[in-house]
Protein backbone atom coordinates (compact mmCIF):
# COMPACT_ATOMS: atom_id res chain seq x y z
CA UNK A 1 0.00 0.00 0.00
CA UNK A 2 1.38 3.38 -1.02
CA UNK A 3 0.94 6.71 0.72
CA UNK A 4 0.97 10.20 -0.77
CA UNK A 5 1.20 13.52 1.04
CA UNK A 6 -1.39 15.90 -0.39
CA UNK A 7 0.64 19.04 0.23
CA UNK A 8 3.55 17.79 -1.85
CA UNK A 9 2.00 15.36 -4.32
CA UNK A 10 -1.38 16.83 -5.20
CA UNK A 11 -0.28 17.72 -8.73
CA UNK A 12 0.48 14.05 -9.44
CA UNK A 13 -2.84 12.83 -7.95
CA UNK A 14 -4.59 12.60 -11.33
CA UNK A 15 -1.64 10.71 -12.78
CA UNK A 16 -1.61 8.34 -9.83
CA UNK A 17 -5.36 7.70 -10.19
CA UNK A 18 -4.92 6.82 -13.85
CA UNK A 19 -2.11 4.40 -13.03
CA UNK A 20 -3.86 2.53 -10.20
CA UNK A 21 -3.78 -1.20 -10.76
CA UNK A 22 -4.53 -3.31 -7.69
CA UNK A 23 -2.89 -1.18 -5.03
CA UNK A 24 -4.73 1.21 -2.72
CA UNK A 25 -3.08 4.61 -2.22
CA UNK A 26 -3.60 6.34 1.13
CA UNK A 27 -3.63 10.15 0.96
CA UNK A 28 -2.20 11.88 4.01
CA UNK A 29 -2.12 15.43 5.34
CA UNK A 30 0.42 16.16 8.08
CA UNK A 31 1.08 12.40 8.34
CA UNK A 32 -2.58 11.61 9.05
CA UNK A 33 -4.58 9.49 6.60
CA UNK A 34 -7.52 11.45 5.20
CA UNK A 35 -8.61 9.55 2.09
CA UNK A 36 -7.82 6.60 -0.13
CA UNK A 37 -7.59 6.04 -3.86
CA UNK A 38 -9.07 2.63 -4.60
CA UNK A 39 -8.83 0.97 -8.01
CA UNK A 40 -12.26 0.40 -9.52
CA UNK A 41 -11.31 -1.31 -12.76
CA UNK A 42 -13.23 -4.48 -11.94
CA UNK A 43 -16.02 -3.08 -9.74
CA UNK A 44 -19.56 -2.40 -10.91
CA UNK A 45 -21.39 0.84 -10.09
CA UNK A 46 -24.01 -0.91 -7.94
CA UNK A 47 -21.31 -2.27 -5.64
CA UNK A 48 -19.79 1.18 -5.28
CA UNK A 49 -23.16 2.78 -4.51
CA UNK A 50 -24.09 0.13 -1.93
CA UNK A 51 -20.72 0.19 -0.22
CA UNK A 52 -21.32 3.76 0.92
CA UNK A 53 -25.10 3.62 1.50
CA UNK A 54 -25.81 4.01 5.25
CA UNK A 55 -29.04 1.98 5.22
CA UNK A 56 -27.36 -0.94 3.42
CA UNK A 57 -24.38 -0.77 5.81
CA UNK A 58 -26.77 -0.98 8.77
CA UNK A 59 -28.46 -4.06 7.26
CA UNK A 60 -25.05 -5.73 6.92
CA UNK A 61 -24.05 -4.77 10.47
CA UNK A 62 -27.36 -6.12 11.82
CA UNK A 63 -26.90 -9.41 9.95
CA UNK A 64 -23.35 -9.76 11.30
CA UNK A 65 -24.56 -9.17 14.88
CA UNK A 66 -27.26 -11.82 14.45
CA UNK A 67 -24.76 -14.28 12.98
CA UNK A 68 -22.31 -13.66 15.84
CA UNK A 69 -25.16 -14.30 18.31
CA UNK A 70 -25.87 -17.66 16.65
CA UNK A 71 -29.06 -16.59 14.90
CA UNK A 72 -28.77 -18.48 11.63
CA UNK A 73 -31.27 -20.11 9.25
CA UNK A 74 -30.95 -23.32 7.31
CA UNK A 75 -31.47 -23.09 3.56
CA UNK A 76 -34.93 -24.69 3.88
CA UNK A 77 -35.94 -22.29 6.69
CA UNK A 78 -34.76 -19.35 4.60
CA UNK A 79 -36.84 -20.55 1.62
CA UNK A 80 -39.92 -20.84 3.84
CA UNK A 81 -39.33 -17.33 5.21
CA UNK A 82 -38.79 -15.70 1.82
CA UNK A 83 -40.68 -17.62 -0.86
CA UNK A 84 -44.43 -18.06 -1.25
CA UNK A 85 -45.74 -21.21 0.47
CA UNK A 86 -46.04 -23.36 -2.68
CA UNK A 87 -42.61 -22.45 -4.03
CA UNK A 88 -40.88 -22.99 -0.68
CA UNK A 89 -42.21 -26.54 -0.38
CA UNK A 90 -40.93 -27.64 -3.78
CA UNK A 91 -37.54 -29.35 -3.83
CA UNK A 92 -34.75 -27.31 -5.35
CA UNK A 93 -34.50 -28.17 -9.04
CA UNK A 94 -31.15 -29.30 -10.32
CA UNK A 95 -29.87 -27.55 -13.38
CA UNK A 96 -29.57 -29.76 -16.40
CA UNK A 97 -26.25 -29.74 -18.16
CA UNK A 98 -26.53 -28.52 -21.72
CA UNK A 99 -24.10 -30.19 -24.02
CA UNK A 100 -22.78 -28.25 -27.01
CA UNK A 101 -23.75 -29.67 -30.37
Amino acid sequence: MKTMRLSRDSQSLAKCARELDKEIVILTDRNKPIAALVPLKHVDRESIALSAHPEFLEIIAHARREFAAGKVLSFDAMKRAVLPARAADKPTARKRKVRPR
